[in-house]
């Protein structure tokens, strides 16, 4: 391949970093993981992934000549101009310059985006969003993490909080959440509020079901238990299933008449549910979406898992360098 034919992309997590070498069109030339290093407030992060870049693109014969950029998504608050941290509160990073530290190891251009907003690039770009300029992803993992593209480009926001949609107030008076507020999506949506919303039923002593049974058997219980048991027709287990996906349509609804989608992504280790969740979120979203709102929008699970997040930083990269939209 010929000049600037490749691009870094980088995926950064609280457990592991996800790094690849892709293609200009999209392609996994390889891929690999290293262990975030947080201690000392992950001050080391950016000197191991750089050395792992290195060393792997010394082995594929790619001089760094031939790269065009390294692309990242992080968690946290993100400037999405600069790339500038604010705060990262998973790996302990605060007020960080992080562009500026990974171009002076590597002397290539880097572009950071917060991790959901990386997420929905790569899915558009290579995934179930097929390419439309419209799309909201959400992503239903520990937390709910929201990215949106309007008009064929990542919505950022006065101060790159705008897609924050696991903080949406939907309860007033509901759980504690991360963020020290109270009754977020996250604390309902996510796989820790769902198996949340299990273990409320089991304490208040009201369970006589599956639920019960388990715990008191295993003494805990996971969202894939809660699938299972609603699938073999668990009333308690349904119930929550039910209620999750109501809440989701609603806001999915709600959003789609500030976003006006063709397309939503459901992604994330929720999303393994597939169908038996996508079909009852579909139905909600039905029930309160306007007509016109509900006839142009498309609901898929995204297709490309752990590897949304190292490509949608290739496409980052891609944008920046080389204004390519949707």
């Amino acid at each position: 391949m010929g000049q600037r034919d490749w691009i870094v992309g980088v995926d950064v997590g609280g457990t592991t970093v996800k790094i690849g070498i892709i293609s200009a069109e999209g392609d996994i030339q390889s891929k690999w993981e290293i262990k975030t290093d947080k201690t000392d407030g992950g001050q080391r992060i950016m000197d191991d992934v750089w050395t792992s870049i290195d060393q792997k693109l010394a082995e594929a014969a790619i001089p760094a000549s031939q790269v065009l950029g390294i692309g990242m998504g992080a968690p946290g608050f993100i400037d999405g101009e600069t790339g500038y941290i604010y705060e990262a509160v998973n790996i302990g990073w605060k007020e960080y310059d992080l562009p500026a530290h990974l171009k002076g190891l590597s002397g290539l251009p880097v572009f950071v985006e917060n991790d959901a907003n990386v997420a929905v690039l790569g899915e558009n770009w290579k995934g179930a969003g097929r390419q439309e300029k419209n799309v909201i992803a959400i992503t239903l993992g520990t937390g709910v993490g929201g990215g949106i593209i309007a008009n064929g480009e990542i919505v950022n926001g006065a101060n790159g909080m705008a897609g924050e949609i696991g903080h949406m107030t939907i309860e007033k008076n509901g759980k504690p959440c991360n963020c020290g507020r109270y009754g977020c999506l996250e604390t309902i949506a996510s796989a820790t509020g769902i198996v949340r919303q299990a273990l409320d039923i089991i304490k208040a002593g009201n369970s006589s079901g599956m639920l019960m049974e388990h715990y008191q058997k295993h003494g805990d219980i996971t969202t894939k238990d809660i699938f299972q048991f609603a699938a073999a027709g668990d009333k308690e287990a349904t119930s929550i299933i039910e209620y999750t996906a109501d809440i989701l349509g609603m806001v999915i609804a709600n959003m789609g008449t500030i976003i006006n989608p063709s397309r939503v992504l459901i992604g994330g280790g929720v999303s393994k549910a597939g169908n038996q969740l996508l079909d009852e979120i579909q139905a909600a979203f039905n029930k309160y979406a306007l007509e016109r709102v509900k006839e142009i929008c498309g609901m898929r699970i995204a297709e490309l898992g752990n590897d949304a997040g190292i490509i949608g930083a290739a496409f980052l990269v891609k944008q920046k360098l080389l204004h390519v939209t949707f």
